[in-house]
């Protein structure tokens, strides 16, 4: 469990990026924070492995403030997961993937035999081991920096904006994959990104900021289309202009979930209760 306790971050020029955050993130489950530029969501997450370090207030795990932590230390017990990969140019994707276990002085065989099954986890060919970052589609590269995140067996997995410069097509994959590795490992997962869509698709929580860092509504995606806590939240979320107004419809003896265009967005399955969870 994260928890972040009277959090604020003040930078020199006197921009507050958080104000006076308490959240708690709950062990093994997906939490996305969302919003807009400005927000001060990556800067939440990057306060977790101490890439930013609190003006005032505690960021703690499992009881333990992260304050009184070594950061490298600490970063190679976190699995950190960025736009675009942040690979290493000039080292094959499983040396990729196995940089943090080298720098924990895994002996070498090890660590190869780790990365290739970290491959299979996030669905890449073990054939690409040998190449290098540039000869790999954007979508395979973000494939090399999950199984680089996970690569220590990490109780927390960070992602801020993964999946963000792929096209959407490639997008859905590999939020589908995420979703999927999800279910396989729990492992906690804080989720950064400003697309609304992405965050009701994969977060069990979902944590929805609005300008000068401080939190607009946070709860189960369902709570917060039900019950949006303001004007700025329906606006955010969609709700004041009806795009998210979904209903059931019975079609040939299955039932499917449409829009307010009665296109189809869902299917439902036979034993899904009506308050089931959106996955």
């Amino acid at each position: 469990m994260i928890e972040f306790e009277g959090v604020r971050k003040t930078y020199p020029d006197g921009t507050t990026a958080v104000d006076g955050i308490d959240l708690t993130i709950p062990a093994r489950e997906i939490t996305v924070l969302v919003g807009s530029s400005g927000c001060g969501k990556t800067t939440l997450l990057r306060m977790v492995n101490r890439m930013i370090d609190p003006t005032a207030g505690t960021v703690s795990i499992d009881g333990e403030d992260v304050g009184s932590l070594d950061p490298v230390r600490l970063r190679r017990r976190i699995g950190y997961v960025m736009q675009n990969g942040g690979l290493l140019p000039h080292r094959s994707v499983l040396d990729n993937i196995t940089t943090v276990l080298r720098l924990n002085r895994v002996p070498r065989a090890q660590a190869r035999a780790r990365g290739l099954e970290l491959m299979d986890t996030v669905s890449l060919d073990r054939g690409l081991a040998s190449r290098y970052p540039a000869q790999l589609s954007g979508g395979q590269q973000q494939r090399v920096g999950v199984a680089r995140g996970l690569a220590s067996d990490p109780n927390i997995l960070l992602m801020d904006e993964p999946f963000g410069a792929v096209d959407p097509i490639v997008r859905a994959e590999l939020q589908r994959e995420l979703l999927r590795v999800h279910r396989e490992l729990a492992k906690t997962i804080v989720f950064v990104t400003h697309d609304i869509d992405e965050a009701f698709l994969l977060g069990d929580r979902v944590v929805i900021l609005r300008t000068g860092g401080v939190i607009a509504q946070q709860g189960t995606p369902a709570e917060i289309l039900a019950h949006p806590a303001d004007d700025f939240v329906a606006g955010f979320i969609g709700a004041d202009s009806g795009q998210r107004r979904l209903r059931v419809v019975e079609r040939d003896g299955a039932r499917i979930v449409v829009d307010r265009h009665d296109r189809p967005v869902g299917l439902l399955d036979a034993d899904t209760p009506a308050h089931s969870d959106r996955r």
